[in-house]
């Protein structure tokens, strides 16, 4: 069949409303195209975040003159994204909203999802959308059914994926395919670099000049010096700044312990409320809000905690919640009624919130394509096409035991120039190869000896660190003429001082805490057991109750027993009485699961 992609011609070299990269991108594609002497099959393209990647994609078939295309992205919502962008009846279809077209005939679009397209539909069709979950096994229909040369250019959105297995098989079932990846980073989570040689990149010191991402610095949080005790021995430690900084180059346990203890997770918090204020007051844009990463669940509402008891409004996402309870939270981000999202192997690709403006690195990154990941949540621009603009600035803030610096001085590698940078990242330490996601949930291992948790730190330093040095000095002495900050302010100098929390804003945070640490215990023994959260076998009495809230109600009991509660007066929780249920939540667990499961 005849395909628009063969017959048309796009409007993309003089087209105003094409950008840059994206007019780059499609030169570099048409001419490897459409020169014999590239025998490659396969080729990348790398794009940081905001700077039209989806365009990209939906120009790349022109450039092939593509009978039939597949493009494959790495879940459901980049999947419904780009379809969005290749279906005519949505008015803000790529073809249509930046005049790559002048009215049809359009290329016909099709969307694998589930059993609601078959293979006519698909016939039909010049470009087939679909996330790589439905192409996924041996036995795949797809895969078993369609012919060979069915697809003529299969295109991989956030392709740093495509080395996985799954998407080997992909690409061996279509051998005659070209095959180009498009990626923010050419380097998955577990350190394999992007299949095919780098056709273009766009780096991003030219992203944020010409206003495409936000401009960005680093604060890092200095102790000058920093007590811990490692559980082993009790014995109290104290280490200066550079002994924190080489422990946190070598120590995994000491990097986790900078994340996760009490002391040092408030400091991060602090800097980054204090970020939050200044950018606020700075823009007079209140619907800025700060992203933190986590490392599991029980960090994460660690985390929601002491944000909350600093009076933000706080709320997490988390992949072992149900798609409900993060939709809800999902909304009140875009209502702009949260302050702070958590978020715990969620919002990685694809996910979309300008807003969000500064990110409170408690994770750990070992590893430059996860932290670019999570830091490109914050590169989305507010204000289009504005370099400069006060709004679209980003803060990443980090301790200097947590080793993000090492990851801070790649990315400013990687920022500064189109080069081949992978060659000066550092060897990986602790990822699962089977999570290609950026963000990944570390549960801490208790091995005997090695638990350490900070007790102490004195006079936290905060050092400025601009992703492109020439930003630093303009900024400062923008800030100083519009008197924000002093004629003799040196961010080398500065200390932080902690945000002040109240007893009763501290008892609230608990006891929030609480629901959703029973909650989440809960699905986590059921878990355990093999157990489904939503069947109903283990209320023996009614049928009417999900196996969650069986055991959830057990929880509840035991905790109120253990304070002498009844039901109902779980607001009435004193700090106390929060502190005790802390305490025995152990034996307070043992105790539900003897109840509902008669001891099994």
């Amino acid at each position: 069949m005849e395909s628009p992609f063969q017959t048309r011609q796009p409007n993309v070299g003089s087209n105003p409303s094409i950008r840059t990269p994206q007019r780059e991108t499609y030169r570099a594609l048409l001419d490897y195209a459409s020169n014999p002497a590239e025998t490659e099959r396969e080729v990348g393209i790398v794009l940081p975040v905001g700077c039209g990647k989806s365009g990209c994609i939906t120009l790349a078939p022109f450039a092939f003159r593509s009978e039939r295309a597949l493009v494959v992205a790495p879940g459901l919502r980049i999947a419904g994204q780009l379809a969005a962008d290749f279906n005519p009846s949505n008015p803000e279809m790529f073809y249509q909203k930046c005049q790559v077209l002048t009215g049809g005939p359009y290329p016909e679009p099709v969307e694998i999802r589930g059993t609601t397209t078959n293979r006519a539909d698909m016939d039909e069709a010049h470009v087939v959308i679909t996330n790589i979950q439905q192409l996924q096994g041996d036995a795949n229909r797809w895969l078993q059914t369609l012919p060979s040369h069915y697809f003529d250019l299969i295109l991989f959105d956030e392709g740093h994926h495509s080395v996985a297995e799954s998407w080997e098989t992909l690409k061996a079932r279509f051998p005659n395919a070209r095959i180009v990846n498009f990626s923010a980073t050419p380097l998955r989570a577990d350190g394999q670099t992007m299949a095919g040689r780098v056709l273009y990149s766009y780096p991003i010191f030219r992203a944020i000049q010409e206003g495409f991402v936000k401009r960005l610095k680093a604060v890092q949080l200095n102790p000058r010096t920093l007590r811990y005790v490692r559980r082993e021995d009790a014995q109290e430690i104290e280490v200066s700044l550079d002994e924190v900084r080489r422990l946190g180059e070598t120590e995994a346990d000491f990097r986790r312990s900078i994340v996760t203890s009490t002391e040092t997770l408030n400091t991060i918090v602090d800097a980054s409320i204090r970020e939050l204020t200044r950018l606020r007051s700075e823009t007079g844009e209140r619907r800025l809000k700060i992203i933190a990463s986590a490392l599991n669940f029980e960090h994460c509402r660690q985390i929601v905690e002491a944000f909350t008891a600093r009076g933000l409004r706080a709320g997490y996402v988390h992949s072992r919640e149900d798609g409900a309870a993060n939709n809800r939270i999902m909304e009140r981000l875009d209502n702009n009624e949260l302050d702070v999202i958590v978020q715990v192997r969620k919002l990685g690709e694809g996910f979309d919130h300008p807003f969000l403006a500064v990110a409170a690195v408690l994770n750990i990154f070992s590893n430059l394509s996860p932290f670019v990941q999570f830091v490109g949540r914050i590169m989305r621009v507010i204000e289009q096409n504005a370099p400069g603009h006060v709004a679209n600035q980003g803060v990443v803030v980090f301790h200097a035991g947590a080793n993000i610096a090492r990851r801070w001085g790649d990315f400013q590698q990687y920022s500064e120039a189109d080069q081949a940078y992978f060659d000066q990242l550092l060897p990986l330490e602790g990822l699962d190869p089977a999570n290609p996601q950026g963000d990944r949930e570390i549960t801490p291992v208790q091995r005997h000896g090695d638990e350490m948790e900070v007790r102490a730190q004195s006079e936290i330093q905060l050092e400025e660190i601009h992703l492109l040095e020439e930003d630093a000095a303009a900024a400062i002495r923008l800030l100083q003429e519009r008197g924000i900050i002093s004629g003799d302010f040196d961010p080398a100098r500065e200390t932080l001082q902690p945000i002040p929390t109240t007893r009763v804003a501290q008892r609230q945070a608990l006891r929030s805490g609480l629901d959703m640490r029973v909650r989440n215990e809960s699905a986590r023994i059921l878990n355990q057991r093999g157990i489904n959260p939503a069947g109903r076998e283990l209320d023996r009495r009614r049928s009417d109750r999900d196996n969650l809230i069986v055991l959830k109600s057990a929880i509840d009991r035991q905790v109120n027993a253990v304070v002498g509660r009844t039901n109902g007066q779980r607001h009435e929780f004193t700090r106390a009485e929060l502190d005790q249920i802390d305490e025995e939540f152990e034996n307070i667990l043992a105790a539900a699961v003897q109840e509902v499961f008669n001891g099994d």
